[in-house]
């Protein structure tokens, strides 16, 4: 993940938000944006805070937002049924679409 002023590249690396978004796809995404169900979201998991998952926002409740891929049978998806609502904190960014594979695509 790097990032200029507020805005972030990121870098798909598995299948849990196939067919939305695929590996090796290249994500842009604002740091600090509000954040709105339905939206993409760039989040630290609240178990293991050093790993970023790219992830959809469900609904925010007391606990946080909560976070699911779009391809519940990805074999590796890890979302907040296994770790639980994530903290506001720990939401880093918005993802506001998809640059790379050509064209860019609108999430």
């Amino acid at each position: 993940m790097a990032g200029i002023a507020g805005l972030w590249t990121v870098k798909v690396a598995g299948a849990s938000m196939a067919p939305t978004l695929r590996p090796g796809d290249w994500l842009l995404a604002r740091r600090g944006a509000a954040v709105r169900p339905g939206d993409v979201v760039v989040a630290r998991r609240p178990d293991r805070r050093e790993l970023l998952v790219v992830k959809r926002a469900v609904h925010r409740d007391g606990e946080g937002w909560w976070l699911e891929g779009d391809n519940p049978s990805a074999a590796a998806n890890s979302d907040s049924w296994v770790f639980g609502a994530v903290p506001a904190g720990l939401v880093e960014a918005r993802v506001l679409g998809r640059w790379w594979p050509w064209p860019p695509r609108r999430l």
